[in-house]
């Protein structure tokens, strides 16, 4: 788990004080990695803490952060550094997120990012990570996973030493959210929520947190008596509570399927979720049924026809990517998945998409 968590409107001002006592040395850098939304954006960057040797490198999060991305990176900071830093602190959505947990991990494990996704494979602890979102839902500030597309596969490195050892949650930094984004990356906690709380692997502790996150997304998507301000800070929380109740259960059928449409097509994660969703009332039936009601409650098309003229390899990619995922499938479905979903199963419902 998340070992510290600051929340509270203008709470990013804290920043500083919080990472000052963690400085290793004037040579030992900080590293800011920051989503190029805000460049030039003096409203948030006047505010990041630069001191000594840190750097700001501001990363593109326009497609989903890849294992050669991180390895790059890791090789860059080294090179540039006079000594291994003190920490890395990632500001943005899951995309940065995601790729600060990833360079701190790779900053003390030898070798390649692609040969640490799975399951436990982290050797080393990985350098002072901390995590400040900018857009709320992905779960990922509080998640023990950075999910990467690597050259043979899409998938996290879930560890121990992945989770955030400080996470700084203000809602004020998703003022500037456009609609779209603000519905996908909401929905995406939204289905964490329901495959959770519809999963094999639910437990009390799970449970707890994935009711209270279906409970805020129900107020936020179906309620138009919010502030923006109460909007911001209830999606926060909900964000917060769904990523806590898939790290002691797991997601489903959803985020399975969605993760072959990344890796084959660079769909991104949240819109990716939105739009295999919209087909699982088979496995989903009450879940699907409020989703497309929030859809239509906040004006949202999803997109349709991404599978219309993929090749029968480029479905075989995206099949085998989806039942590599054992763990979400067994959650959705139990330990007998495999009789329940075949191949052709997966391939009808692309099919749909």
């Amino acid at each position: 788990m998340v070992s510290r968590v600051v929340f509270g409107r203008g709470s990013f001002n804290q920043l500083d004080e919080i990472i000052s006592p963690k400085r290793l040395s004037v040579k030992a850098p900080f590293i800011f990695l920051v989503d190029d939304v805000f460049k030039g954006n003096s409203w948030l960057t006047s505010r990041i803490p630069l001191a000594y040797e840190d750097k700001l490198l501001y990363i593109s999060a326009n497609e989903e952060p890849k294992t050669s991305q991180v390895d790059k990176l890791v090789e860059d900071i080294i090179l540039t550094s006079k000594e291994r830093p003190s920490g890395i602190v990632g500001i943005g959505g899951g995309t940065i997120m995601d790729l600060a947990k990833a360079v701190s991990i790779m900053l003390t494990n030898d070798g390649e990012s692609k040969n640490y996704q799975g399951w436990d494979l982290v050797k080393n602890p990985a350098v002072y990570h901390v995590g400040i979102p900018t857009i709320s839902g992905t779960g990922a500030e509080v998640s023990r996973t950075t999910v990467l597309t690597g050259p043979d596969k899409k998938l996290g490195i879930n560890s121990d030493y992945t989770p955030f050892d400080q996470v700084i949650l203000d809602p004020e930094l998703t003022k500037d959210v456009p609609k779209q984004q603000w519905f996908y990356t909401g929905m995406d906690c939204f289905i964490h929520c329901i495959e959770s709380l519809n999963g094999t692997f639910l437990n009390a502790f799970s449970k707890s947190y994935g009711e209270k996150a279906y409970e805020l997304c129900n107020e936020l998507f179906l309620d138009n008596n919010l502030t923006p301000e109460e909007a911001q800070d209830k999606l926060m929380m909900a964000s917060w509570h769904g990523g806590m109740s898939i790290a002691y259960s797991q997601v489903g059928v959803a985020h399975a399927m969605s993760y072959g449409l990344g890796y084959v097509l660079g769909t991104k994660h949240g819109i990716g979720n939105c739009i295999v969703f919209d087909h699982l009332e088979e496995f989903y039936p009450e879940g699907v049924a409020l989703f497309k009601k929030m859809k239509a409650k906040n004006n949202i098309e999803i997109p349709k026809g991404l599978c219309d003229n993929l090749s029968d390899d480029e479905f075989n990619t995206m099949i085998n990517v989806a039942m590599g995922l054992e763990p979400l499938w067994e959650n959705a479905i139990g330990k007998n998945w495999k009789k329940v979903i075949t191949p052709q199963k997966l391939k009808d419902l692309y099919q749909k998409m």
